[in-house]
């Protein structure tokens, strides 16, 4: 049966989850288009960017998706198929979501999964040159399976799948970050609490994430920036919308900005608050696969274990 975002039985957290993952793909294939843009360049050929149209770099179709969505969907099957946030089946859905080609993949990202192939190693070195965006664009399916678990358990979860690849301390912080917003948005924490709880706590911690005392303008994959303009479209905007269009104007990195901002504001506005026409350019295979996979992953996390 097809998935349906709409159905009358589906529970309020369910709605938001679902929201959360079309959110990151469809954050992920408005900024596509514009990533490596300066905001001047986006002025000058779009005005203001804010339709699915594909292109880009990549030459993506319409409604296409990169390595932020397709990542993560590779993430949740592992989570899936073990039940358990395992790193060695993490690591085999990787790297055979490398084997196949996707149409973008990071320098560090394919370090991590290389190391992994070739030396079965869970977790790379830590390194302070590792700080990108790659292992919190991916992280949702983490958020979705250990709802509900301590924060000692969330925090582990995320880390076991961040250091594949990322092992670094501001990557660490900043994915846990994102995690915390995306559960808390879930049970209806309002934006004061989010801005109060984990992203004082963030910036207390490190603070380079002071976002409104930085220009987030093309924002690069670095972490804290990515983090920065993330943070400067949720808090200082009042609509899905309004977010995603803010955010991918920034230019620089934008598909994994969108993306990121696109899983907090999905996991924040709820469904009913995704445009229309975003919904409809969204690749159709995609949108099933991000609805199936956040109710599945949401089911799992009544009965995870978190030992296994």
């Amino acid at each position: 049966m097809a998935f349906s975002p709409l159905n009358a039985h589906t529970s309020d957290i369910e709605h938001r989850a679902i929201a959360a993952y079309l959110g990151l793909a469809i954050g992920d294939a408005l900024g596509a288009t514009v990533e490596f843009m300066t905001p001047r360049e986006i002025k000058a050929k779009y005005g203001i960017h804010r339709d699915i149209i594909g292109g880009g770099w990549l030459n993506l179709k319409p409604g296409q998706v990169t390595d932020d969505t397709t990542m993560s969907l590779a993430l949740g099957e592992a989570i899936l198929a073990k039940r358990s946030v395992d790193p060695h089946t993490i690591g085999t859905a990787f790297d055979r979501w490398m084997r196949a080609k996707p149409v973008d993949i990071g320098n560090t990202v394919r370090r991590g999964i290389l190391n992994y192939r070739n030396n079965g190693s869970i977790a790379v070195e830590p390194s302070e040159h590792d700080a990108g965006n790659g292992a919190c664009m991916r992280v949702l399916p983490v958020a979705l399976a250990t709802l509900g678990q301590s924060s000692e358990q969330v925090a582990e979860a995320t880390r076991l799948q961040s250091h594949l690849t990322h092992n670094n301390s501001l990557s660490d912080a900043g994915t846990y970050c994102v995690v915390q917003l995306v559960q808390m948005a879930f049970m209806g924490a309002t934006r004061n609490e989010l801005l109060l709880g984990p992203v004082r706590a963030l910036i207390e911690q490190h603070p380079e994430f002071r976002f409104r005392q930085r220009n987030a303008s093309n924002p690069s994959g670095y972490i804290v920036h990515t983090l920065c303009a993330v943070f400067q479209a949720f808090f200082d905007t009042d609509s899905f919308e309004e977010c995603l269009v803010d955010v991918v104007n920034l230019g620089g990195d934008a598909d994994t900005t969108a993306a990121i901002a696109g899983m907090i504001a999905g996991a924040y506005y709820g469904r009913d608050a995704i445009p229309v026409r975003w919904i409809n350019r969204l690749d159709r295979n995609v949108f099933i696969k991000c609805g199936e996979q956040a109710s599945a992953l949401l089911a799992l996390s009544e009965h995870i274990d978190m030992n296994a």
